[in-house]
Formats: C-alpha cells, structure tokens, sequence
C-alpha cells in the first residue's frame, strides 16, 4: 500500500506527483536497451500485471488475455479512461522510458486502493515496442492498438524510427484480430499524413467511415484522454486522426 506521507505522493489525491518521474521525451527505440522481455506470449506472467484476477498458475493457460495495447502509453491517461469505460477488457500499456513506466505503476496502485474493484484489468509493461510486440501477443490477440502523439523523429533518417511504419503494421497486423482497430493521431501534421499513408498502403488495413469514428467512445479519448492531447488542445492546436480497421488479406 502506498504511503501517504511519501513525498512522492500527493496528500489531496493519494496519487504520484508526476515532478518526481519526468524523463526525456525522445528515446531511440533502435537502441539496445536492458529490461526482462517475455520469450513468447505464453510467457507473459499475467498474475504481475492484474493480480486480483490472476494466479501465478494462469501464466501460459488458456484463460483472458489482453485485448487492449496502448503503444508509447505515456503518463497512462488513455489507459486510465479505458479501463472504467471497458471494465471486462484486460489492456496494458507499453512503455520504453524507465520514470514513466514507473510513474503509471504507482498511478494504477494508488487507484486500485482507492477504487476497490476498479482499475484491476490495465497494467503497464517497460518494453521497447518496435521490437518486442510479438513477445507479448499471439496471433489475432488484440482488437485495438493505440499509437497517440508518438515521437515525430523529424529528420529524414530517423523516420526508421517511427512507430508506424509499412513493416511494423505487418506485425500489427499479425497481433491484430480479423476486425482489430489501430487508433493514431499527432499534432504533427507531416507525421499525420505519413501514418495515414502507411495505414492506407496496407494490404490488411482499411480506413474506419465518418459514421463509425462517430459511434466509437473511444475517438473522443484520443485527443482528450492524454497529457499531450490536452496541451495541444490548451494550446488551440490541431490534431491530425488515421483510425483503421485490421481486415484479411483479399485472395
């Protein structure tokens, strides 16, 4: 249980003060970096992340997995929202700096203590994303992946680094169910065009109609639910959207 008179937590809202966990918001994710990583899907130790409704014996069995992957997850606000609007969805977050990673642990734990039987199903993983996505889910696993405000990696010959690109969507595609959202947006318009052109270029990916994002609670979350989709919005900046639909392969 989390103490209350930790300086890192706030005495108002029993919540970890995001001061003590800043990181820098660029990271290469080409980068070798030094954190446990799962050998295979059936390895991922789902009593760790979801306790309450895990035993250390369900690791590798046949029971939920999770559905919901926010990639780059950040401060966790998106993850936060989901998981009162899908309670029954087991979803995690993946995240490659160390202090934020650990910033949305203590954030998930303060919530579960203070919302008895809430916020049981979204947990938060360090990994770098680009490399490790087939280690944490099967195949058709997911049914939506979320991509929000990622690092626009400006110069030319960082564009490998890019989260979405035309050879990370087919792993996407490969950890996404035949029906699977991906969810993207940036302020970032030249970064907007280039996911929405990926995504469109692809074989296994199909834009989502007006009507539908219309329906969808989960679009008003995108630019709303996060630190970084707020400060655009304080700042009356614009936001660029590419939501489409994992379909199979046409023969």
């Amino acid at each position: 249980m989390l103490e209350e008179g930790n300086s890192k937590i706030s005495k108002s809202t029993h919540l970890p003060r995001k001061r003590f966990y800043r990181a820098r918001a660029h990271s290469n994710p080409l980068s070798d970096s030094h954190f446990p990583v799962p050998i295979s899907p059936s390895h991922v130790d789902y009593s760790v992340h979801f306790p309450q409704l895990f035993s250390s014996s369900d690791e590798g069995g046949d029971s939920k997995k999770i559905e919901f992957a926010d990639v780059g997850c950040g401060f966790g606000g998106l993850l936060i929202s989901l998981s009162t609007l899908f309670p029954e969805t087991l979803m995690i977050g993946m995240e490659i700096r160390d202090k934020v990673t650990e910033y949305v642990k203590e954030r998930i734990l303060a919530l579960r203590v203070a919302n008895p039987g809430q916020y049981q199903n979204v947990s938060v993983v360090r990994t770098n994303s680009m490399k490790y996505i087939p280690n944490y889910f099967g195949k058709g696993q997911l049914s939506k992946m979320f991509f929000l405000f990622p690092d626009p990696h400006f110069k030319e010959k960082n564009h490998r680094r890019r989260v979405i690109s035309t050879h990370l969507l087919d792993e996407y595609a490969y950890v996404l169910g035949i029906g699977g959202i991906i969810y993207t947006i940036t302020d970032v318009e030249e970064l907007g065009d280039w996911m929405k052109d990926c995504l469109e270029g692809h074989p296994m990916f199909e834009a989502i109609t007006e009507a539908e994002l219309e329906a969808d609670p989960v679009v008003k979350l995108l630019s709303s639910a996060t630190e970084e989709g707020q400060k655009v919005a304080r700042n009356g900046g614009q936001t660029f959207q590419a939501v489409y639909r994992r379909i199979a392969p046409s023969l």
